[in-house]
């Protein structure tokens, strides 16, 4: 089989050749590191499309994404493309290593007696991956669940 030479395009030529292809947009936001929500609806998006190259992106995503929501959305698309895929188990522990050192780093770059939404803003702020995986993670117990760590980053050196 013949291959065509990839022709030499500059950033604007880039920029339309992938606005006219649907999976290389899809692909970029699947792998957005601090847009959980992107890379949901993109699992989505891909399963709807059918393209050739979701079924691999979407395999990438059950196998590797941190967030459930996110690996379920391609479990899902994998399944109406007709593949085999194993529905994602919800990891028990904290999906970001070194949780506890993060959350006593930005609780000790804000002043003594902060409130927990100063501490929730600046780790949003300064850890925007972190963020976001925990946010999406935890879903609608996420303010709790980080009101807990916070608190408890008071007791940790």
């Amino acid at each position: 089989m013949e291959t065509k030479p990839k022709p030499n395009l500059n950033k604007d030529e880039l920029l339309e050749t992938e606005a006219a292809d649907p999976v290389a947009e899809l692909k970029r936001a699947a792998s957005r590191s601090s847009d959980w929500r992107a890379r949901q609806k993109a699992a989505s998006e891909l399963a709807a499309l059918k393209a050739p190259q979701s079924a691999a992106i979407l395999r990438r995503l059950l196998a590797d994404d941190p967030v459930h929501p996110v690996r379920e959305a391609a479990y899902r698309g994998l399944v109406s493309l007709g593949e085999p895929a194993q529905a994602p188990v919800r990891k028990g522990s904290v999906p970001v290593k070194g949780l506890d050192k993060i959350v006593v780093r930005v609780r000790k770059s804000l002043p003594e007696g902060h409130a927990f939404s100063d501490f929730k803003e600046k780790l949003r702020k300064m850890r925007l991956d972190v963020y976001d995986v925990l946010e999406g993670d935890k879903g609608a117990e996420f303010d709790g669940w980080l009101e807990e760590q916070w608190k408890a980053s008071f007791e940790r050196k």
